[in-house]
């Protein structure tokens, strides 16, 4: 694996073309786990070279990390240079009894990153001859790094925002609040193409920097899947589960405390095995790897329901993709602060074809993506009353074969080889406009 405190150690790899380059600037990349956004930049640097384009990928060395992996490096494109420079996790490198000043966390614990990322991006620009910049957020200091690097090289910069910077009370530190729109307007004022996953989020920003934004600099890319992820996967026909084997149900990945709170589907499925709808004999449903496990375990036990819902280690990808293809029916939290993204996870599950059941608005992103493929039964995260109901002739449903599937053609919009090429459009354009504004002033000076 590449590794080093200087600017690391560019793996080698082989051409038999030229392509034009870009730094990819990105936090979440092996060995880190937990993320599902690492999977954004690995695929994209799987696919970009079938499209003209290299990626050099700049990281943070993995004691930023909080949790690791290091079998996922085997996942890395195996031409993909990773440079991973210094950088500290605030919270766990910079603290005395458990207490570090606030600055040391601002605009987040991993600020420390800049100092090595931008002499490190420097040197591979100054290398390898880098045609254009790309920052991949909700990691601020990536941004802060890819700012940082545009105005010190004038090359052009492509921000990706997975979601949100901030909006209406996010994030819910007054001051870190603060500090992320003034950096949030930096930014928008020094790209030349904001990339969005949700629509929703796209004329939010819009709406938001009217005279600084045009609809042309702002392209949705959404999230995805790669379908040779799938390829080795057993689809056993959807059929009806034996009355001799509880349904399982599972929620794969992070499970937010607030973005994702599972209070009130957990008191709807309190209140199903108190009438006896539901127990462990007929139903199981897995919290897989979903963090803050202490406090669900907490939750179920005050609940009476340990037995029913599982809180279960992370798994690597390719076994999480296994489980949830074995799975009954798939699960999705989405508060309505979450209205403007759409999980990564969506696009996974409505591949693997399962029945899904979304918790989260009718009105926002998610639900749009699941009316428009199908196979989905929604209700609304905030409403107890409405998962007891619907959760319930959910699972009838599953136990009669009757619940619909995902519409496979609609699906197949969103791979990630598609989303690639669309990326590499844009750095494209963007770069042959940088090239076009350097040499506007000779060709004026020849007339």
């Amino acid at each position: 694996m590449p590794d080093s405190e200087n600017g690391g150690r560019i793996a080698p790899g082989s051409r038999t073309m030229t392509l034009e380059k870009v730094l990819m600037i990105a936090f979440h990349f092996p060995p880190q786990t937990g993320s599902s956004g690492q999977l954004r930049t690995l695929k994209y640097c799987r696919y970009l070279p079938e499209f003209g384009w290299d990626a050099f990928v700049l990281v943070p060395h993995p004691r930023a990390y909080d949790k690791l992996d290091e079998k996922s490096v085997d996942r890395i494109p195996k031409n993909t240079r990773v440079i991973r420079s210094f950088a500290l996790d605030a919270k766990r490198h910079l603290s005395v009894l458990g207490r570090y000043p606030r600055y040391l966390a601002l605009p987040d614990r991993w600020i420390g990153w800049v100092l090595g990322a931008v002499p490190a991006g420097l040197r591979a620009i100054r290398a390898h001859k880098i045609n254009v910049l790309y920052s991949t957020f909700p990691i601020m200091s990536a941004a802060v790094i890819g700012l940082f690097l545009h105005r010190l090289t004038g090359l052009p910069w492509v921000l990706d925002l997975r979601d949100p910077m901030s909006h209406d009370n996010y994030p819910e530190d007054p001051l870190v609040r603060h500090v992320w729109s003034l950096i949030e307007q930096k930014c928008v004022r020094h790209v030349s193409r904001v990339i969005f996953t949700a629509e929703a989020t796209r004329q939010m920003f819009l709406r938001r920097y009217p005279d600084i934004l045009t609809p042309e600099m702002c392209t949705l890319i959404s999230n995805g899947f790669d379908e040779e992820d799938f390829s080795g996967l057993s689809f056993a026909p959807h059929d009806s589960p034996s009355a001799s084997r509880p349904l399982r149900l599972v929620h794969s990945g992070m499970l937010y405390p607030v973005e994702r709170d599972p209070r009130p589907m957990l008191n709807a499925v309190a209140r199903l095995k108190k009438e006896g709808h539901f127990s462990a004999q007929n139903m199981q449903i897995v919290f897989r790897g979903p963090g803050s496990e202490d406090l669900y375990r907490q939750m179920l036990a005050e609940r009476g329901i340990q037995d029913i819902v599982l809180l279960e280690h992370h798994l690597p990808y390719e076994e999480a993709l296994r489980e949830c293809a074995s799975a009954d029916g798939l699960l999705i939290f989405q508060a309505a602060n979450c209205d403007l993204q759409i999980p990564a996870k969506a696009y996974e599950y409505l591949r693997l074809g399962k029945p899904v059941f979304a918790m989260t608005t009718q009105t926002g992103d998610t639900a749009a993506l699941l009316r428009e493929v199908g196979g989905a039964t929604i209700a609304d995260l905030a409403s107890e009353q409405e998962i007891y109901e619907r959760l319930y002739g959910f699972t009838q449903e599953l136990r009669t074969g009757s619940h619909p599937l995902p519409d496979k053609t609609k699906i197949f919009r969103y791979t990630r080889r598609a989303q690639a090429n669309q990326l590499a459009g844009v750095l494209s354009e963007v770069a042959a406009e940088a090239s076009a504004t350097v040499r506007q002033p000779a060709r004026t000076v020849a007339k």
